[in-house]
């Protein structure tokens, strides 16, 4: 009985260690995209966020609006919104399975109709594994009242 109650023990160790590698991989992976996300923002490349977006993608604004793929890249291509610098305060990937969710915060400054805007926040952004490939869902902002 032992030996079996040992090998069970060990195969079990075993799994737990690569599912957590899986899971690193998978953290780095996401990390990865988030910070390209913030990259192509800056430079207002659609093209760039649309290969990272799910076509179903629902993001929640930081004003509540809630927004489509096709609209929130719309509003990054538009004249009206000039973001010029996105920072990445902090994050956390928690990976379950094929889905991860990141909770972080971020400093934006811009300029929007006009006027300059700086302005914190905190982002829940929802991952999942297409294939061999991770992609966003669902996002989500939040205003940091300051």
């Amino acid at each position: 009985m032992r030996p079996v109650m040992l090998t069970v023990i060990l195969v079990c160790s075993a799994l737990a260690a690569a599912q957590h590698a899986d899971d690193a991989g998978a953290r780095q992976s996401i990390m990865a995209l988030e910070h390209a996300w913030d990259q192509a923002l800056e430079a207002a490349d659609v093209k760039a966020l649309s290969a990272i977006f799910d076509n179903s993608l629902i993001y929640i604004d930081y004003d509540g609006r809630l927004l489509t793929k096709a609209e929130y890249l719309l509003r990054v291509k538009s004249n009206d919104t000039h973001l010029q610098q996105i920072v990445t305060e902090e994050m956390d990937v928690q990976v379950f399975g094929t889905t991860a969710i990141v909770v972080g915060r971020y400093k934006v400054k811009g300029i929007e109709n006009g006027k300059a805007y700086l302005r914190h926040g905190r982002f829940t952004d929802t991952w999942i594994l297409s294939g061999k490939n991770w992609i966003c869902v669902a996002a989500s902002t939040t205003p940091i009242l300051r």
